[in-house]
């Protein structure tokens, strides 16, 4: 392999960055990455009716999310619809591609016949030779390639191997349609050729246009780029990848509150493995990655996971990044702009540093994080869960109402201060020291659980804890 390597992402725009596409597009950067190569963005844009701005959009978004970038302009394929006739030209006047009349309803007679006999369906060649003065008068004429009827076309696939596949199999596919629009197939081969890619990276879905392909490059007198089919991804039932497992696009994985470090580990290693390596940098990855370490046999994702996974991350990654990472993720999570909107009005920000040591610690996304600090961002009086309003009995109420006055006389402010006035009235009142924190927590936070209750009082400072205190007292 050289050092000019060059691959691409070439995704349709017809709907949102999904998981299979991010996994493709992040094997091609790394592998990219790792031999000092390019990766270039393709939007294969040519059917008009499903793509669409908004969904070009999200593609982009979700690759910069993830940190996945690209060099370059991305280049968009329908506007080289006029360089793809080009290229049909060429094979015409080489014989190696021809004009086709073949009606609608003879290809339908074809696939009929096709299939009453057990075979495939395939063109059966009925142009392939005709002379162009047999051509009808007034009908468009669609171009095919004169694909070779003997021999084999051979795929040495960087992932699955050698492939294959006996040219009597394959057909003189469509290479214009009648109406001059190119197809797919030879949109991808010119488009690929003129970008300089060396290396297709993709779904081993694309395994059979391989060889179709190859044919047209050939036509071409184009040397054929190096190929490499990754497995596909299934749940974790070993079914095909649906929406309940989570194939979903990358923004839902950002609203679900995912760390994009966290999303690019866990999809390294669906089909890609460097030993017994699960968790590593995207540095680590670059530095490792081998396009020839990913299986062939289909990867499964597993969102349970991929949450353990987010959740080492969350606790690993410093508090200072996590803070900034979730002030710049709250827009897109669930009541984020609602709680940035209170944190901002509370000016609370230095309270949620202070709890977040505690508070990453209980938490696997950054969703779960917001939600452990709801008690920064609710207003007084809290909403009581009920788990926390069946600690606070008449008797906790009361130690409460004592414990208020001890707090306020406390002139240094601290987790230590708070801790030993706590626990000086737990043994005043002879009860265990979990009966006095416990409807603290409560009071405090308006749940059960929380980061701890000394750090809590320090989150939210003298004024509010009093005040949240006597909100629950009873004297």
């Amino acid at each position: 392999m050289t050092e000019n390597v060059v691959t691409r992402f070439a995704p349709s725009p017809t709907g949102f960055l999904h998981i299979g596409g991010a996994r493709t597009a992040l094997f091609n950067w790394l592998f990219a990455k790792s031999l000092g190569g390019k990766m270039l963005l393709r939007i294969e844009d040519t059917d008009r009716a499903r793509s669409t701005e908004e969904a070009i959009a999200a593609i982009l978004d979700g690759l910069t999310w993830l940190g996945l970038d690209w060099d370059g302009e991305p280049i968009f394929q329908f506007a080289r619809a006029a360089r793809h006739r080009e290229a049909v030209e060429q094979m015409l006047a080489a014989g190696r591609a021809y004009r086709c009349y073949a009606t609608a309803q003879e290809l339908e007679e074809m696939r009929s016949l096709a299939q009453a006999e057990g075979r495939p369906p395939r063109y059966d060649g009925r142009w392939r030779d005709r002379p162009e003065s047999d051509a009808p008068t007034g009908r468009a004429a669609a171009i095919r390639l004169k694909a070779p009827t003997e021999g084999e076309t051979v795929v040495d696939d960087l992932v699955q191997g050698r492939v294959v596949i006996p040219n009597k199999d394959l057909d003189d596919l469509v290479l214009l349609r009648s109406d001059g629009t190119p197809t797919y197939m030879l949109a991808v081969v010119v488009d690929d050729h003129d970008m300089g890619v060396t290396h297709v990276i993709r779904g081993v879905d694309h395994l059979t246009n391989a060889a179709r392909q190859t044919q047209i490059y050939e036509a071409l007198g184009w040397a054929v780029p190096k190929m490499a089919h990754i497995p596909l991804i299934h749940g974790p039932d070993g079914a095909k990848l649906s929406k309940r497992h989570g194939a979903l696009g990358a923004e839902a994985y950002r609203e679900m509150g995912f760390l994009p470090a966290a999303l690019r580990n866990y999809l390294a290693r669906l089909g890609w493995s460097h030993g017994d390596d699960e968790i590593f940098s995207t540095e680590q990855a670059i530095e490792w990655f081998d396009i020839r370490d990913v299986g062939r046999s289909a990867a499964r994702f597993d969102l349970a996971k991929l949450s353990n996974l987010n959740g080492h991350y969350m606790r690993s990654t410093p508090d200072d990044e996590l803070l900034a990472t979730l002030k710049a993720s709250l827009p897109y999570l669930p009541g984020g702009p609602e709680a940035a909107r209170r944190l901002d009005e509370t000016g609370r920000w230095p309270a949620l540093a202070t709890a977040l040591p505690g508070l990453k610690e209980r938490a696997k996304t950054l969703v779960e994080l917001v939600d452990g600090a709801r008690f920064l961002i609710d207003a007084r009086p809290l909403a009581l869960e009920p788990a926390a309003e069946a600690l606070l009995t008449d008797d906790a109420r009361a130690l409460l109402a004592k414990l208020a006055d001890r707090l306020e006389g406390i002139t240094d402010w601290s987790a230590s201060a708070a801790e030993d006035a706590v626990r000086a009235l737990a043994e005043e009142a002879g009860v265990k020291l979990g009966a006095l924190a416990q409807p603290l927590r409560a009071a405090l936070t308006g749940r059960k659980t929380s980061p701890g209750i000394f750090d809590v009082l320090v989150a939210l400072g003298r004024e509010e804890s009093l005040g949240r205190i006597r909100d629950q007292a009873r004297s």
